[in-house]
């Protein structure tokens, strides 16, 4: 199969030579706006690998959930996650359907490897507005005796985000989180599952939208990002409704009586409803793969 770095050297080479993205994170740097003279080369990764009938469905969710951002309020976007690709995807497509001011208003909470990984895939980060986070998944990798600098690190980096992400999203922002924390990997379940700390954002949050992703054209490879697999594929996504976030953790808080972790009860809560969502715009999806199906 042909990967991300085979089929897009010279493009690559190009994104790399214009990106001015930092490589090292510190508590400094953890808000970075989106660098203009790059996204159009991620617009033509995307252009290249999606199919016709690509697209967005629930758009009018968005549009409401970014009308209460304008007026002040708080707003989340709940994202599965495949690959890489799923943001350049997502705000390629947002343009496409008239809804720049929605792709204008993202901010990604992304995880520092993303630009400490390589030059590379810094610079392909960089075309999307992001908070950066030192996420928990990187945290339970460090030895508390051996790598107290890096856990201090850590903690700097976290407490600038958070003073960051409650300043911004009171400001017209729609936060987007992937409550999986990182991309699903089929050999790997507990990929899917989502990450306890998202009840955090919902909790001070006020409203959000739950986000399905179906169709793939980048596959996780077992080794540089860039080597991830790339494909053909018709990728929708679908958009539900807008929900209140304490209302929602009400809910799923009665519902739990008696569990004692319910912050990881919320998120599977989350990660389950956006499974349905999956498993229903699917079948849409198929028929716009396979048109001729079930005529005869």
């Amino acid at each position: 199969m042909e990967t991300l770095n085979s089929t897009f050297r010279e493009l690559i080479k190009q994104t790399v030579s214009v990106s001015k993205s930092s490589t090292v994170i510190t508590e400094h740097n953890v808000y970075q706006p989106r660098a203009e003279e790059v996204l159009p080369f991620l617009d033509k990764v995307v252009d290249t690998l999606i199919l016709p009938g690509s697209g967005i469905s629930g758009m009018e969710h968005l549009h409401e959930l970014r009308d209460k951002a304008g007026s002040g309020k708080a707003c989340l976007l709940l994202l599965e996650h495949y690959s890489n690709l799923d943001l350049p995807v997502f705000s390629y497509l947002l343009r496409k359907e008239q809804g720049e001011d929605i792709d204008r208003a993202l901010v990604a909470i992304a995880g520092l490897k993303l630009n400490e990984a390589s030059p590379t895939v810094a610079a392909f980060t960089g075309a999307y507005t992001r908070l950066i986070i030192y996420p928990s998944r990187s945290r339970r990798g460090l030895d508390p005796e051996k790598d107290k600098v890096e856990k201090i690190r850590s903690i700097g980096i976290n407490r600038a985000a958070m003073k960051a992400l409650n300043e911004i999203k009171v400001q017209g922002k729609l936060v987007l989180v992937f409550p999986a924390g990182t991309r699903y990997r089929p050999w790997d379940p507990d990929t899917k599952r989502g990450v306890r700390e998202i009840d955090s954002y919902i909790k001070s949050f006020d409203y959000m939208c739950l986000v399905a992703i179906n169709g793939k054209v980048l596959h996780v490879h077992q080794g540089d990002m860039m080597d991830d697999y790339v494909s053909h594929d018709v990728v929708r996504f679908t958009v539900g409704p807008v929900l209140s976030c304490p209302e929602f953790r009400d809910t799923v808080r009665a519902d739990a009586a008696g569990i004692e972790d319910k912050k990881q009860v919320i998120v599977d809560r989350i990660m389950a409803r956006l499974e349905e969502i999956h498993n229903e715009a699917e079948g849409e999806r198929e028929k716009l793969l396979h048109p001729s199906q079930g005529l005869f």
